[in-house]
């Protein structure tokens, strides 16, 4: 994957944000496309030869689409400023998370907002054994890579229901967005190494990860 010319349609992509200069510039998005899923396919054959319990994901799958959801958000451009995918897609929300763009790139997993039947599983897991998360959090090696586990505006400012205050988990039970993320930057992409690095994260957040997966799917 030669992600100089990934970032240099980008670029024009957002120089040219709407649907006339797409049509006009189709062969060339579709070769953008083809490349980034044939490099996503790569992940996931090395994904799945380092991790027995990975779900195959072949790119065509994991990828997200370029456009925008003008119907929820139609204030955003046609088009997003990056390519992005799920691999190791058992659960959607739970997955490993690429996104290469000319404003952000990063490696991220986890659950996002989930809904609340998901949410009350992952906090059911927290009060039965908040221990092995701390202990995954803790890890120098996983502070290094993440920094911690995102927190967000809407984490509870009192205990959710049926947990007291004083709960030996509260500062976790609290969270309403369990997720990491590891940014890059674009020098990091251009590199060599860049899809070893991609692997090395993987498997650094992958306790994270088998973590809540485990207790949405038990």
């Amino acid at each position: 994957m030669d992600f100089n010319v990934l970032f240099q349609f980008l670029q024009d992509l957002q120089d040219n944000n709407h649907k006339e200069w797409m049509d006009a510039n189709r062969k060339r998005y579709q070769a953008v496309r083809n490349s980034f899923i044939q490099w996503l396919d790569e992940l996931d054959a090395k994904f799945e030869a380092i991790d027995p319990n990975y779900y195959p994901t072949p790119g065509k799958k994991g990828i997200n689409r370029i456009n925008n959801n003008l119907l929820f958000h139609p204030n955003k451009p046609v088009y997003k400023d990056h390519f992005a995918a799920g691999l190791d897609q058992r659960t959607k929300q739970g997955d490993f998370y690429i996104q290469i763009g000319i404003n952000e790139c990063e490696l991220a997993g986890g659950y996002w907002k989930p809904d609340h039947k998901i949410l009350n599983s992952i906090r059911e897991a927290i009060d039965y054994n908040g221990e092995e998360l701390i202990k995954i959090l803790n890890k120098k090696s996983f502070k290094s890579t993440f920094g911690g586990m995102l927190t967000d505006r809407d984490m509870l400012k009192t205990a959710p229901k049926g947990y007291t205050s004083d709960h030996e988990y509260i500062d976790l039970l609290r969270h309403r967005t369990f997720a990491v993320i590891h940014p890059l930057t674009k020098e990091e992409v251009l590199k060599d190494d860049f899809t070893d690095k991609i692997v090395e994260v993987y498997k650094e957040m992958l306790p994270f990860r088998r973590y809540f997966n485990e207790a949405v799917t038990v």
